[in-house]
């Protein structure tokens, strides 16, 4: 709550000074609240609020705070199912639904994986200072095999540990721990 709305010096025991929060930081930009199904309900309130207003209170603050920001929000929960449970607002849902988009799972989209492949091979290789160039036909049709349980982040994590790790010119199969293979991530770990 502090990191979205700041905080008065004061408010609670470390508020040492007055803090702004993400909410004023993005005063006429785009504020990201990504897995907002996970939000606790009273927060879900305090967003709606901001939705319909377009203002807030910093924590432990007396004023209104007027803002003019648009609000993106992403969630990998059945926001809908949700709202029938009862565990979702329905007013915050109908608020944020403006624009839905739905992003397909990894495994619903692998035309994708070659490219993003070839971008995190990039990425982490300037980020390590590794000579990798690309990845061998053999490593990417394993790459394209894989279920990706844990879409975009898993593959993302998959490229980071491997360039991290590795010492090569090209991403070869071998370089390559997926799912109950990546260290630490087999039974009884």
């Amino acid at each position: 709550e502090s990191e979205l709305f700041g905080h008065e010096k004061g408010a609670f025991t470390d508020a040492r000074a007055r803090k702004q929060g993400l909410l004023e930081m993005a005063v006429g930009g785009s504020l990201f609240l990504d897995e907002i199904g996970e939000m606790s309900p009273g927060l879900q309130v305090k967003i709606l609020k901001v939705l319909e207003d377009m203002s807030f209170r910093r924590v432990g603050g007396t004023r209104d705070i007027n803002v003019t920001v648009r609000i993106i929000s992403a969630t990998n929960q059945d926001l809908g199912r949700m709202v029938a449970e009862g565990k979702f607002r329905e007013d915050l849902y109908y608020r944020l639904m403006v624009v839905p988009i739905r992003m397909p799972a990894l495994r619903e989209r692998r035309e994708d994986i070659p490219l993003l492949a070839d971008h995190f091979v990039a990425t982490f290789s300037k980020s390590f200072r590794k000579r990798f160039r690309g990845v061998r036909p053999q490593a990417l049709a394993k790459l394209l095999e894989y279920p990706w349980p844990g879409n975009i982040r898993e593959l993302r994590n998959v490229f980071e540990r491997t360039i991290l790790l590795e010492d090569a010119e090209f991403v070869e199969t071998g370089h390559l721990k997926l799912g109950v293979e990546s260290p630490g991530m087999g039974r009884g770990s």
